[in-house]
């Protein structure tokens, strides 16, 4: 199962990056905008578990990703790559992150993919947004969301 990871803010980045590895070690492959901060974390996370990372970027160039992306995507489509980054996964993870993350939160829903949002983070309520007090709980939370989906995408 593909999980996408969202966010950004260094302060977030220990959490995005428990999260990443947790994804991993539960069998996902974690997606991300293949940026830095939040992205990088949750990349590096997920490759210290032995998990897949996959980089959607917003540019045509795949030297902009970080290094612990497996498959670099790129878009050349800038913020536009946040509809395929939530898209690419069957739950989505927010932790931290400005106005490319509410963006993605509201793709998400749109697509009918479950959010989980790791506190402290966006406070938006809706059908489909959970909130988390912690990474393995927002980990557990996502996967079982996904799992009750009748068709997964990812």
């Amino acid at each position: 199962m593909q999980v996408s990871v969202i966010g950004s803010g260094v302060e977030h980045e220990e959490r995005a990056e428990e999260v990443g590895r947790l994804l991993a070690e539960r069998g996902c492959t974690v997606v991300t905008g293949g940026l830095g901060e939040v992205m990088a974390a949750a990349c590096r996370g997920a490759k210290a578990a032995g998990g897949t990372t996959i980089g959607i970027l917003p540019t045509e160039r795949p030297e902009d990703a970080n290094p612990w992306v497996d498959h670099v995507v790129v878009t050349g489509v800038g913020h536009a790559r946040n509809l395929a980054v939530v898209a690419s996964g069957a739950a989505v993870i927010a932790v931290g992150g400005s106005w490319g993350t509410l963006a993605e939160i509201a793709f998400a829903r749109r697509l009918g993919r479950p959010v989980v949002v790791v506190e402290p983070g966006w406070e938006v309520v809706g059908d489909g947004i959970e909130r988390a007090a912690t990474p393995a709980e927002a980990v557990d939370l996502a996967l079982r969301l996904a799992a009750d989906l009748d068709e997964p995408p990812g």
